[in-house]
């Protein structure tokens, strides 16, 4: 399985849910990228590894970089961490484009760098990914 996490500049969210499904699936191959370039070559946020680390997870191998349009078929899903990030990945979709887009929770991922509160997007984000591997673990055994 192949899964790219996305939200908008990869310093916080995206980082976090690339971590927490890389430690749910470690036989999973998982990246994380964001629709701009404002943080592109950048680690992750400091107060998110903060936040991860105390989950136990580790973001600092990570650097920031934006959505490739060969992305979309070398995934095959990728998870947005709101409704904006989502409906953006639906217009830079091609056609032909074989990965299935979906939200990373049922729920928005409010972000974090606005809301301040990383502990929280990182509790949703562990919750998320750990059901994400689950449900997509019992399709598979189908």
């Amino acid at each position: 399985m192949k899964v790219l996490v996305m939200c908008l500049g990869n310093i916080c969210r995206s980082p976090a849910g690339e971590a927490a499904l890389r430690a749910a699936a470690p036989e999973w191959e998982i990246d994380s990228a964001g629709l701009g370039d404002w943080h592109a070559g950048q680690p992750p946020y400091g107060p998110m590894q903060d936040a991860a680390r105390a989950q136990g997870l580790d973001l600092s191998d990570q650097t920031a970089r934006r959505i490739a349009p060969d992305d979309f078929y070398k995934y095959d899903l990728i998870l947005a961490m709101d409704r904006r990030v989502l409906s953006e990945l639906a217009k830079m979709r091609p056609d032909d484009g074989k990965a299935d887009i979906r939200l990373f929770d049922r729920d928005d991922v409010p972000d974090p760098y606005d809301t301040r509160d990383f502990a929280g997007a990182m509790a949703q984000i562990a919750a998320a990914a750990r059901r994400i591997v689950s449900d997509i673990s019992a399709l598979q055994r189908y």
